[in-house]
């Protein structure tokens, strides 16, 4: 399995662009200081960055077994 990463929504995009706002959707995220765990690849990666200023992000640690 891949490495995880959790997006957490900080920032309020109203009086941002409309595909910006659309990015936050596809993202998952549905309301504020909402936090959504994905596994990590470029495309998300190339989304995160277009919302970096609206959103954190952290890396979550692979679970031992």
């Amino acid at each position: 399995m891949g490495a995880r990463i959790k997006i957490t929504w900080t920032k309020s995009s109203i009086g941002y662009s409309k595909d910006q706002k659309m990015t936050i959707k596809a993202l998952g995220l549905r309301r504020l200081n909402q936090s959504v765990v994905r596994e990590d690849s470029p495309a998300l990666r190339g989304m995160v960055l277009k919302v970096r200023h609206l959103v954190s992000l952290e890396e979550v640690p692979d679970e031992a077994k």
